[in-house]
């Protein structure tokens, strides 16, 4: 009895400093920000307590919805770069020459700061003198668009930068996944007469599917919150063109003072991630057999 005793002060002296901090930064704030989402605040002044109708309002707000979308497109567009990312590592996994080179390479975006990165993709996109552009009227484009600046072209124009950032993070979690994948099942199959395209697919995919499934959440929940690399391109802009969910939070806490409703739009977009990664779970798990 007195082990036992002994050993729940252990885990409370181990676990208690961890729990405390992230009770402090993580779930204090999220208690906090639902709480401001039923007040009227400016973010200095006092605070009115108007119940549910920042919540009530943000369900009829088109440009919260707009920028939903937005961030949906986002979401999905990172999804779809994973199966880039997972022929990539496939490729690097595979004994090539200069493999190791090439890794480093990619990860040099994941290394760089966004602002760094927002400020080298502006100039690419410079309407007069950008890289991309000049590409273009020497192909004999006359008129190149301007690409932050056009309302429908913005948001698709974000997304590459996007999906370059985060190339070698992604990147790099396949490979050290295919890296594990026991060499003697490999050699196993070629002696059978695998092709190197069955051997990934039938047996190196089904092996990291858990690993893939994690990336997955993580693409799609971390697009859904995505902000300072839009925020600096375009600030949402032209016209709402850009904006997402965050950078939508951001400018009418701090841009138009409305502290109430952006925490409501803030608390909101946390419930979003919540069900997106319920949601992508429960897909996971009914795939699960298919392994």
């Amino acid at each position: 009895m007195n082990r036992l005793k002994a050993s729940k002060l252990d885990l409370l002296i181990y676990v208690g400093p961890a729990l405390l901090l992230l009770l402090g930064i993580v779930y204090i704030p999220i208690v906090q920000t639902g709480y401001f989402g039923l007040m009227e605040w400016n973010g200095i002044g006092e605070k009115t307590f108007v119940g549910l109708e920042n919540y009530l309002a943000l369900l009829k707000d088109s440009k919260f919805w707009g920028s939903a979308y937005h961030s949906l497109i986002l979401a999905v567009a990172s999804i779809i770069s994973l199966i880039f990312y997972l022929t990539i590592s496939f490729v690097l996994a595979s004994r090539i020459k200069g493999a190791n080179l090439l890794r480093k390479i990619y990860l040099i975006p994941m290394l760089l700061a966004s602002v760094a990165i927002a400020q080298l993709w502006m100039k690419i996109y410079n309407p007069s003198n950008g890289m991309l552009n000049i590409f273009l009227m020497k192909l004999g484009i006359e008129n190149p668009p301007a690409w932050l600046g056009d309302a429908n072209l913005a948001l698709y124009a974000i997304i590459v930068p996007t999906i370059w950032q985060y190339a070698g993070f992604y990147i790099l979690i396949y490979y050290a996944a295919l890296k594990n994948v026991p060499e003697s099942l490999v050699e196993a199959a070629r002696i059978d007469g695998a092709s190197p395209f069955h051997i990934a697919l039938k047996i190196k995919l089904p092996l990291i599917m858990n690993v893939v499934k994690v990336t997955i959440v993580l693409a799609a929940v971390g697009s859904l919150k995505y902000f300072d690399l839009i925020y600096i391109m375009t600030g949402g802009g032209p016209s709402g063109s850009s904006e997402v969910m965050a950078s939508y939070m951001y400018n009418t806490a701090f841009n138009k003072f409305d502290f109430g409703y952006g925490s409501a739009i803030g608390f909101f977009l946390l419930v979003i991630c919540l069900v997106a990664t319920f949601i992508i779970q429960r897909l996971s798990i009914a795939d699960k057999d298919l392994y």
